[in-house]
């Protein structure tokens, strides 16, 4: 029974670890913002993680720490606001009001991006503006799915066909 010893403290520690992980967890949930069709807004005294919305709309007025990822709504940094991170939006449009701050960089597809001449971008900023791109990156994928589908239920039905003899 060599095990025992290693049982008395294997209990403990398992316990242990599983309280430090879950607040670690705790305090990462808390500091980030993921929304599916309701508007997410960063009020002026207020610092987030990561902001995530999808179906929705992002108003920055305070800080985010990480980066911005918007699915068909907008991005508005407003003034003094500032996201430390990228700010990525597909669909609608980013808009940089007057000191505005994006230390990272500023990607739009499908919509145009507005800056402020007193805002700043630390990195760059590419604007592909215009629907051909949404139907470029959501269609093409969905268009190969499709072609995938369509070829293993072509395959499953040649297989499973009874074959017809021709007499001679």
């Amino acid at each position: 029974m060599t095990w025992l010893p290693f049982s008395r403290f294997a209990l403990p520690c398992l316990i242990a670890c599983l309280v430090l992980s879950a607040t670690t967890l705790a305090q990462n949930a808390a500091s980030d913002r993921t929304q599916f069709g309701t508007d997410i807004t960063i009020g002026p005294n207020e610092q987030i993680g990561d902001v995530n919305c999808f179906g929705c709309s992002v108003h920055v007025r305070g800080r985010v720490a990480t980066d911005v990822t918007v699915f068909f709504g907008t991005v508005t940094i407003e003034e003094q606001g500032e996201v430390a991170g990228d700010v990525t939006e597909f669909g609608r449009g980013v808009r940089l009001d007057r000191n505005a701050k994006v230390g990272g960089d500023v990607t739009v597809f499908g919509g145009p991006v507005r800056r402020d001449a007193e805002a700043s971008v630390g990195g760059d900023i590419a604007d592909f503006n215009g629907t051909l791109w949404l139907v470029v990156v959501f269609g093409l994928p969905v268009v190969i799915l499709a072609g995938i589908i369509a070829l293993i239920i072509w395959i499953v039905r040649r297989v499973t066909r009874p074959r017809v003899t021709v007499a001679a």
